[in-house]
């Protein structure tokens, strides 16, 4: 992870409390020891992100379960840490904590499910997420997709040179849209061009690009195309984008196809419930 990827996370922190925690407050700081229990299957996920919630706040933290285990809660809520302080401090950052775990654990699940597909299909490409992360959460959901086992795609706008549709439309053709990235890119930088149709995947390969997406083909027009293509140009990578879904994911595997992206391994994926009780002597429920 990058050096400053504690920093993120503190900034959460910041932004939850801006100036005084009320509640806080009443709890005082008396320490006291809580668990962090899973109550739902999925995929541990998030731990350094949220270690690093409480150790910020002067906390220590247990982890009882290793991140990238499925958990199963067949038999009840499982405890997948324990956590020692200040107890306003605990309260403090069990909400923010509880909601990276979540997520992440959400997306790393998904991820999880779609790595296994294609494991039982014995498909070799690389199942890969998106750009379309969260605004500000990124970090946790491509570190999420990792920990799925999936690929996490290009990180950011100056990880690789992708050229879209708009990108071609203004540069006014492809050709020329890939050669003007090249000038910059140099050959240190992938360059990766959106595609609708053979004639625009050739025209991208032969102008320079190293991968070519075809976007939003359908699974037995994508096989023939991409066979095609690898005749052609045999050490191209090619993509395949738009409309897979775990249900529909090992259609479109191919021996041609060298990686399937999809947002729907971390877009609206369901999230892992979890929840932190602190183990209070003080306190009788009535």
């Amino acid at each position: 992870m990058p050096p400053n990827w504690q920093h993120k996370i503190d900034e959460y922190l910041h932004e939850d409390v801006p100036s005084f925690d009320y509640g806080g407050f009443v709890v005082g700081d008396k320490v006291e020891k809580a668990e962090i229990l899973c109550k739902a299957r999925g995929v541990l996920c998030g731990v350094p992100f949220a270690r690093r919630v409480f150790e910020y706040l002067g906390c220590r933290v247990e982890w009882l379960v290793e991140e990238g285990l499925w958990v199963d809660v067949s038999k009840g809520n499982v405890v997948v840490a324990r956590v020692e302080g200040p107890v306003r401090f605990l309260l403090l950052g069990e909400r923010i904590a509880l909601n990276i775990l979540a997520r992440a654990s959400g997306i790393a699940t998904v991820s999880r499910m779609a790595r296994e597909i294609a494991d039982k299909a014995q498909w070799k490409g690389r199942v890969a997420g998106t750009r379309k992360t969260t605004p500000g959460f990124r970090l946790v959901e491509k570190y999420s997709l990792l920990v799925g086992g999936v690929d996490s795609h290009r990180n950011d706008l100056s990880s690789m040179v992708m050229l879209k549709d708009n990108h071609i439309a203004s540069a006014g053709s492809i050709t020329g849209a890939v050669t003007k990235a090249r000038s910059v890119a140099g050959f240190s930088i992938k360059i990766e061009v959106e595609c609708q149709n053979q004639q625009e995947a050739e025209e991208a390969l032969a102008a320079g690009a190293e991968i070519v997406m075809l976007d939003n083909f359908k699974p037995e027009a994508l096989k023939a195309t991409s066979q095609k293509l690898k005749e052609k140009f045999p050490h191209s990578i090619l993509e395949a984008s738009g409309g897979v879904t775990l249900d529909t994911l090992e259609s479109y595997f191919s021996p041609h196809v060298d990686v399937i992206s999809s947002s729907i391994l971390h877009q609206g994926v369901k999230h892992i419930d979890f929840s932190l009780n602190v183990l209070s002597s003080s306190y009788v429920k009535q």
